[in-house]
C-alpha cells in the first residue's frame, strides 16, 4: 500500500514542514479569535468579517504561489540553473503590479466591500478598522506567496517553517500590545489584531528576502539586477489567474452554503459552522501533502521522466489516504465526543452526529482531489484544475444542497449527504484526468 521507503522519505521531508506550518496558522488563527474574544462578540464578529473580507481579496494573487513553484520546479528538474529564478522574478514584479492597486482600492472602498458582507453598523465599523489594517499587508502576503512557491519548487521546504514560526511569535507578542495596550503600545482593540498580523508579514517578507539573496546573491535574489523576460511574465500569468480565480470562487462557494444553512434555522449554522471549520483543518496535511507532490511532478517532468511524474502522484496520494484515514477515525467512532469540545447544547450535538460522520467520511474520499488537483498545478493544468473544482461546486454541489436541504426539506443531514457525494465524484474526477495523462503534454 505505501511507497517504498525511499520514495516515502522524500515526500515526508517536503510534506512536513508545509504541514507544520500550516498547522501552526490554523492554531495562531484560534488565538487570535481568543485575544479579540475577550473584546466582546461584535469586536470578535468584526474580526471575523474582516478576516473573511482578506481572505477573499487574498485570494485574487494567491496563484502566484504555484505559479511560481511549478516553473521552478520544471527548470530544477531540467537542472536549468541559469533560468531556474527567472519565475521568482516575474512572481515579484506581478505582485507588485497587481498589489499595490489593490491595496489602495480597497482601502477606499473598505466601508462598501464590508456592507456586502454584513450589514450590522457595530459589526461594520469593527469589521472596517481590522480589515484596512490587513490589506495593507496585501503587497508582502503577494511577494511572500512568490518566495515560498520558489523555494517549495527547489524542494527547500524547511525554510517555510522557520520563518512562518518567527512571525506567528511576533504576531502574538505585537497582537497583545496593540488590543490591549501594553508595553507603552497605543490600545487599539480589533484594530490592533489586524496591525499585528501586517507587522508580522511586513518581518516576514524581509526574512524571505534577505535568506533569498544570501543564498541565491544579488543577482539571481530579486528584481533589481535579475532577469524579467516577457514570456516569462505571460507564462506566470497563465498559470497564476486559474488558481486564483478558483480560489476565489471556491471561498465564494462557502459564503453560499453557509446562506443555504441560514434558509434553515439557527442550529444549522452554528453546527455547519463547525463542521466546515473542523474539515478546512483536518485535510491541511493532505493539503501540504499535495503542495509536495505538485514539486515532485514539476520535477520528474523538467526531467522528461512523464511515467516518474505519474507515478509521485499515486505515491502521495497513498501516503495522504491512510494520514487522513487516521485523523478522521476519532469522529467516525466518536462523533459526540468531538462534537461536545465545541458544542454545549446535547441538540445541536445530536444534530451534528451523523453529519460529523459523513465529514470523517469525506476527509478520506477528497484524498485524490487534495493531491492529484495539486500535482496537475505542478504539471501546469491549471485551467483543467479550475474548471473540475468550480464546475462540481457551483453546477453541481450548491445547486443540489439548496434543492435538498431546503426545498426538499432534508435540512442539514441532507446538505451533507449530497456534500459526500459531491466530494467522491470531485474525487473521482481528478483520479481520472490524472490516468489519462494528457497533462503530460503540457509545457511551461
Amino acid at each position: 500500500m505505501l511507497p517504498e521507503s525511499s520514495r516515502r522519505n522524500t515526500i515526508l521531508k517536503l510534506a512536513l514542514p508545509i504541514i507544520a506550518g500550516m498547522l501552526s496558522q490554523s492554531l495562531l488563527n484560534l488565538i487570535d479569535a481568543a485575544l479579540v474574544g475577550s473584546l466582546g462578540e461584535t469586536v470578535l464578529a468584526g474580526v471575523g468579517i474582516g478576516g473573511y473580507a482578506m481572505f477573499m481579496v487574498t485570494a485574487l494573487v494567491f496563484g502566484l504561489s504555484s505559479g511560481v513553484q511549478a516553473q521552478t520546479a520544471r527548470r530544477h528538474g531540467e537542472q536549468d540553473w541559469h533560468n531556474r529564478t527567472d519565475a521568482l522574478h516575474a512572481g515579484l514584479a506581478i505582485a507588485l503590479v497587481i498589489a499595490v492597486p489593490l491595496t489602495a482600492l480597497c482601502l477606499w472602498q473598505a466601508p462598501a466591500l464590508i456592507g456586502l458582507l454584513n450589514p450590522d453598523a457595530g459589526v461594520h465599523d469593527q469589521a472596517v478598522e481590522y480589515f484596512r489594517w490587513r490589506v495593507v499587508s496585501l503587497v508582502p502576503v503577494a511577494m511572500i506567496f512568490c518566495f515560498r512557491g520558489y523555494w517549495n519548487g527547489v524542494q527547500q521546504t524547511g525554510i517555510y517553517l522557520r520563518i512562518i514560526l518567527i512571525m506567528h511569535v511576533v504576531n502574538v507578542l505585537t497582537s497583545i500590545g496593540l488590543i490591549f495596550g501594553y508595553a507603552g503600545l497605543p490600545r487599539l482593540g480589533a484594530a490592533g489584531a489586524g496591525a499585528g498580523t501586517t507587522l508580522s508579514l511586513l518581518l516576514g517578507l524581509i526574512l524571505w528576502a534577505v535568506y533569498t539573496w544570501r543564498h541565491l546573491g544579488p543577482a539571481n535574489a530579486g528584481l533589481i539586477r535579475g532577469k524579467l523576460h516577457i514570456a516569462t511574465l505571460l507564462t506566470t500569468l497563465r498559470l497564476a489567474a486559474p488558481h486564483s480565480f478558483q480560489q476565489l470562487w471556491f471561498a465564494g462557494g462557502y459564503a453560499v452554503l453557509f446562506w443555504i444553512l441560514g434558509q434553515l434555522n439557527t442550529a444549522s449554522v452554528a453546527v455547519g459552522h463547525v463542521l466546515v471549520n473542523l474539515s478546512l483543518l483536518l485535510i491541511l496535511p493532505g493539503v501540504g501533502l499535495g503542495v509536495a507532490a505538485m514539486s515532485l511532478v514539476g520535477q520528474a517532468m523538467g526531467q522528461q521522466s512523464n511515467q516518474e511524474a505519474h507515478r509521485w502522484g499515486w505515491d502521495v496520494v497513498r501516503i495522504a489516504w491512510i494520514c487522513l484515514a487516521l485523523i478522521a477515525l476519532p469522529m467516525l467512532v466518536f462523533p459526540d465526543a468531538v462534537l461536545g469540545l465545541f458544542l454545549h447544547d446535547p441538540a445541536l450535538v445530536a444534530l451534528g452526529h451523523l453529519p460529523l460522520q459523513l465529514t470523517a467520511l469525506m476527509i478520506v474520499l477528497d484524498v485524490c482531489a487534495l493531491v492529484l488537483g495539486q500535482a496537475l498545478l505542478g504539471a501546469g493544468a491549471n485551467r483543467t484544475v479550475m474548471t473540475m473544482t468550480l464546475a462540481t461546486q457551483w453546477l453541481i454541489f450548491l445547486p443540489l444542497a439548496w434543492w435538498v436541504g431546503v426545498a426538499l426539506g432534508y435540512g442539514l443531514l441532507g446538505i451533507w449527504w449530497v456534500q459526500l457525494g459531491y466530494r467522491c465524484l470531485n474525487s473521482l474526477g481528478f483520479a481520472v484526468i490524472w490516468q489519462r495523462g494528457h497533462w503530460q503534454r503540457l509545457a511551461i
